[in-house]
C-alpha cells in the first residue's frame, strides 16, 4: 500500500476500515450506529468538517462518509511505527500541540493549498484531543483561523460516541452512536460569531 497510489489503494483501504469498525460495533457489541442528516453535506461545494471528538471510532469512521478526506492529526501519531508510514501516505495535516516550530508556522498554509489544490473534504476536531461524554471544553481559536483562511462553509457534527468507546479505557458498552449532521455555518461570520455558533451545534 505505501509504494502504491494513495487514492486508489490506501484512501479505499482506509474506507472498508470504516465499515468494518461499523459492522463489528454492531455485531460485536450489540450497538446500534446511526447517522442523522446525510442529505446536509453538500455535494457540488467545497466544505469543511469540524466534529466533536470522544473517541477512537469516528476517526475510523468518517473514512466511509467521506472518503479520502484529510484529517489534521496530532504530529506524535506520525511517530507510532508503521501506523505512523500509513498516516504520512494519506496526507495527513500534523500539527505538535503546544509548542512553536517552523512546521506549526506552515501549518494553515499546508491546510490552505491542500484544500485549494485538491477536491479532498477537511475533517478537524475542534475540541483540540478526545474528551469525555459529556465534557464541553472551550473550542480552539485555531478553529476560526481555518474557517476564516478558507473561506467556504463548516459543516458541524455533534456525536457521543464516547458513551459506547470511552476515552482512555479498554472496556466498549453496548448502546446507540448517535452521528447528528448539523446545519451548514456559512463563511462571513467573525470570529467570534463562528464559534458561538460551531459550540452551539457540537454542544446542543
Amino acid at each position: 500500500m505505501l509504494a502504491l497510489p494513495r487514492k486508489a489503494y490506501l484512501s479505499k483501504l482506509s474506507n472498508i476500515l470504516g465499515k468494518l469498525f461499523i459492522f463489528f460495533t454492531k455485531t460485536i457489541l450489540n450497538t446500534k450506529v446511526t447517522f442523522i442528516g446525510l442529505e446536509k453535506i453538500p455535494k457540488d461545494r467545497k466544505f469543511f468538517i469540524a466534529s466533536a471528538h470522544q473517541s477512537m471510532f469516528e476517526t475510523f469512521v468518517y473514512n466511509t462518509v467521506i472518503p479520502d478526506c484529510i484529517f489534521v492529526i496530532k504530529k506524535e501519531l506520525l511517530s507510532i511505527p508503521l501506523y505512523g508510514l500509513y498516516l504520512k501516505k494519506l496526507d495527513y495535516v500534523s500539527i505538535d500541540r503546544g509548542k512553536t516550530t517552523k512546521s506549526n508556522l506552515n501549518f494553515f498554509d499546508n491546510i490552505f493549498s491542500n484544500i485549494k489544490n485538491t477536491d479532498r473534504t477537511l475533517i478537524i476536531f475542534p475540541q483540540g484531543t478526545r474528551v469525555k461524554y459529556g465534557e464541553m471544553p472551550p473550542l480552539k481559536k485555531g478553529t476560526s483561523r481555518i474557517y476564516q483562511s478558507l473561506n467556504i462553509p463548516c459543516l458541524p457534527i455533534k456525536l457521543n460516541t464516547g458513551s459506547v468507546w470511552p476515552k482512555n479505557s479498554f472496556l466498549k458498552y453496548p448502546g446507540e452512536i448517535i452521528f447528528e449532521i448539523k446545519d451548514l455555518i456559512e463563511p462571513g461570520l467573525n470570529n467570534v460569531q463562528f464559534t458561538e455558533a460551531l459550540e452551539k451545534a457540537i454542544y446542543n
